[in-house]
């Protein structure tokens, strides 16, 4: 009796049991829909980004020239940069989503997921920033300009550094060339490192939102999750669709629309909105250095979450003032990343002290009153 293809060909047993054989747990939400929708949003900034390297110019001479002849004589053109510029919004909404997921059902006990996860995060927060400044707007210019600037704080080699980014002694026509080169080659890097990230969670088998054990109650991979996954897909292009088309520059900064002048200083400079609680960070202390290396830290925290975890159970489910914690988190993120669009002025500049506050705060206390409540409902061993 012969095996099916997909059993027998060296090809099609990964493909097999990577999509259709899988053993996943019964229970799983919509929340571990993210992770195949980040995989597919990814690959759709990738089709849409290389057909706009085909007509984009890296010359700062002609550099949104370019981007204006893309938007109004290419056809398609300005559905692919829309597409491409929102989907970057729609990219970071589901990592942050991922991420919160993991920290909420405790998924950060697989700590090699976790850590090769971080490390996408990472690269795809420099993928987007160095993409963020090819338009050449206004905003873009003055974006590098400030970001890069901050590299000058850096010990004895700060000066050298920045002017080796630049290509020259100020951001100008090597810093855009080199940059551009940059957000070509960064998707590319991410993609084995995906691979390692699906590979370790594997390895170590999908988490459930109880945090138990599951390895007596799974189902295939497929048809189940993968038509729950379909719906997900569905659902993430009708949103960016509806974006693209209907509302093209409501998560864009109006001040990109117009060209780079090295001379006019934009009233208010700020990052995209995925950037903005980090952003608050920075400038909510007194010293650019000590704004530095609390924003630095607050990207590196993530790394010692697994750390943090005191509680015998894994999901936060079970904890109702981890649940407290865990909302207040959330809320206390939205308000960094509201408070970044407005200037370093009272009252912004006190909120944004107490929020980096809270943020930095919620790691020590996310596990606070578990081991009190663990031995409140769990049972005592003799």
């Amino acid at each position: 009796m012969y095996a099916p293809l997909r059993k027998s060909s060296p090809a099609a047993k990964m493909v097999d049991s990577l999509l259709i054989d899988l053993p996943a747990p019964t229970n799983l939400s919509t929340w571990w829909n993210m992770g195949s929708m980040l995989g597919v949003c990814l690959v759709a900034q990738i089709v849409t980004g290389l057909f706009l390297m085909m007509h984009y110019n890296s010359d700062i001479s002609g550099a949104y020239e370019s981007i204006v002849h893309i938007t109004d004589n290419v056809g398609g053109g300005w559905w692919m940069r829309s597409i491409h510029a929102n989907g970057a919004s729609v990219f970071f909404m589901l990592i942050y989503a991922h991420m919160a997921r993991a920290m909420y059902y405790g998924l950060y006990t697989a700590w090699k997921v976790w850590l090769s996860g971080l490390l996408l995060y990472w690269l795809a927060m420099i993928t987007a920033f160095v993409g963020y400044i090819l338009p050449w707007g206004q905003m873009s210019y003055w974006a590098a300009t400030v970001i890069t600037s901050l590299l000058t704080n850096i010990p004895y080699l700060g000066t050298d550094i920045a002017q080796w980014v630049w290509g020259g002694y100020a951001v100008g026509g090597a810093t855009l060339s080199r940059f551009s080169v940059l957000h070509y080659i960064f998707p590319l890097i991410l993609i084995p490192i995906i691979a390692f990230h699906i590979g370790y969670l594997h390895v170590k088998g999908s988490g459930n939102p109880l945090g138990v054990s599951s390895v007596s109650d799974k189902i295939t991979f497929h048809p189940y999750y993968s038509a729950k996954d379909l719906v997900g897909f569905i659902a993430m292009f009708v949103l960016i669709s509806f974006i693209s088309m209907y509302l093209p520059t409501f998560l864009l900064d109006v001040e990109n629309s117009i060209r780079a002048n090295e001379v006019v200083t934009p009233t208010h400079i700020q990052p995209e909105w995925y950037f903005s609680y980090v952003y608050t960070i920075l400038r909510s202390f007194p010293t650019t250095v000590s704004g530095i290396l609390m924003m630095v830290a607050s990207l590196l925290i993530l790394c010692f979450v697994p750390l943090f975890h005191a509680s015998k159970m894994q999901s936060t489910s079970h904890y109702p003032l981890g649940q407290i914690l865990f909302w207040v988190f959330i809320a206390n993120i939205l308000v960094m990343t509201w408070a970044a669009g407005y200037p370093v002025e009272t009252p912004y500049s006190q909120m944004g002290l107490l929020t980096t506050l809270l943020y930095f705060s919620y790691f020590v206390l996310s596990s606070a009153g578990a081991p009190s409540w663990d031995t409140l409902i769990l049972p005592q061993s003799s």
